[in-house]
């Protein structure tokens, strides 16, 4: 099997401004735990994995590949396209079944949880101070299948209790779902998979260098880790050599369907790219697929880091990422891979980003009132506000629940973006 991966969408680019502390002077590649406390975000978008139309009108989704169920939509608005071009009719495709059709779509949704090795340059695991530098993720399985994203909680957009993704989802086609209207994820725990993450060779002295493949922070005992950042430069090394071998391996042993929307969780692995100045990526939903495949095999995921308390601040903690991606997902399942569903015209969203993507969490990221705190099985979590399809769209007045822009919060995206020029010029 030839699976690999396409494109992806980042969830934030984090700009540190902040240097790393003196405590910890005894390995260069070690940095204070406050290293992450000062940062601003920046979204990523990479380039689409195909130029091919397909069928973008055809309603019950992309035409030719075995994947998630998913539906296509559109809809008129003046913009242009990547290249600069006019354009007014676009595309948008959605995870589920059409809301006018009503009934409950079941995905499954297997949760990977991916403890991370630190080894030094020949292959060996590092220890210091007398702990192995291997941080378990195993321990956060149980707070995020307790999480909104996967248990339920009542929302204003039904009745009855949901979870997190659906009520975003039925507030955004309140006007058109018939009242049975779900799309749910069927949690499936699996078990730990390890991904080694080796030094480089030439890591130079310090770990804002650009040598180093990996910089990490101990916690206040001694063992691994507060955090780990992850060096993905050259573009794609960690996912080709780190996660790509352990989504193969999934699929190759049916871990993984092409049925199912699959979450892998790292326990406070973020990435950068290069140097930590440009830091962090805290998660990211994709898929892979097997080329030449006919129909071509698609299998949607998301890489995603449980959150600490205190690494950035009360604006990104516990499922804030992982809720994120999920919500994107359900709303731009293949990453507007053909450059055309999800393709939409500019906007600038509250955060200050320029969007031309349906990425309906980038949108609202970094704002102070970015998440929804909810109280849920004796835990307060904290999943991200999504604006809705209905901003995307300049739709005026909105067609969601309440004439909202964004949801749970329908205050954090109080109006439409004015109309931008190509890139958002001035």
């Amino acid at each position: 099997m030839h699976t690999r991966l396409t494109t992806f969408i980042l969830f934030a680019l984090l700009i540190l401004t902040c240097g790393a502390g003196a405590g910890f002077a005894q390995e260069v590649d070690m940095v204070d735990p406050s290293f992450l406390a000062n940062a601003s975000s920046k979204a990523f978008h990479p380039q689409p994995h195909d130029l091919t139309n397909g069928q973008a009108h055809s309603r019950f989704g992309i035409n030719g590949i075995d994947s998630i169920p998913n539906f296509n939509d559109h809809f008129f608005a003046d913009g242009f396209d990547f290249n600069g071009n006019p354009n007014r009719h676009w595309y948008t495709n959605t995870v589920g079944n059409p809301p006018q059709m009503g009934g409950t779509t079941l995905l499954g949704a297997p949760l990977q949880p991916v403890n991370v090795e630190l080894d030094d340059a020949n292959g060996n695991l590092r220890i210091v101070g007398g702990h192995p530098l291997i941080s378990d993720a195993t321990k956060f399985v149980a707070p995020v299948l307790g999480s909104p994203v996967f248990s339920n909680f009542t929302y204003s957009s039904g009745a009855d209790p949901t979870q997190f993704s659906d009520a975003i989802q039925r507030a955004q086609y309140f006007n058109k779902m018939k009242p049975d209207w779900h799309t749910l994820l069927l949690a499936a725990p699996k078990p730990a998979l390890t991904m080694h993450i080796r030094q480089s060779a030439n890591c130079p002295t310090g770990p804002k260098s650009a040598g180093c493949n990996y910089t990490f922070s101990l916690n206040a005992d001694g063992t691994c880790c507060r955090f780990i950042l992850v060096n993905d430069n050259p573009p794609d090394f960690v996912f080709e050599t780190g996660l790509g071998g352990i989504v193969v391996t999934d699929i190759s042993n049916n871990v993984i369907t092409t049925k199912d929307m699959s979450s892998f969780l790292f326990p406070n692995v973020f990435l950068f790219f290069g140097n930590t100045n440009n830091c962090c990526v805290l998660g990211f939903h994709t898929y892979f697929f097997e080329p030449g495949s006919d129909p071509e095999l698609r299998w949607v995921l998301n890489y995603s880091s449980w959150i600490s308390p205190g690494l950035f601040g009360a604006a990104f903690t516990d499922v804030t990422g992982l809720s994120h991606e999920i919500a994107e997902t359900y709303n731009d399942p293949f990453v507007v891979s053909d450059n055309v569903h999800n393709l939409t015209p500019f906007t600038l969203a509250p955060n200050g980003g320029c969007s031309e993507v349906l990425e309906t969490g980038d949108v609202i990221e970094g704002l102070p009132n970015a998440t929804f705190p909810i109280t849920l099985n004796g835990f307060v979590y904290h999943p991200q506000n999504e604006a809705l399809q209905q901003w995307f769209k300049f739709e005026s007045p909105s067609s969601a629940l309440g004439h909202a822009y964004s949801y749970p919060d329908t205050t954090v995206v109080p109006q439409l973006s004015p109309p931008q020029k190509f890139n958002c010029q001035p």
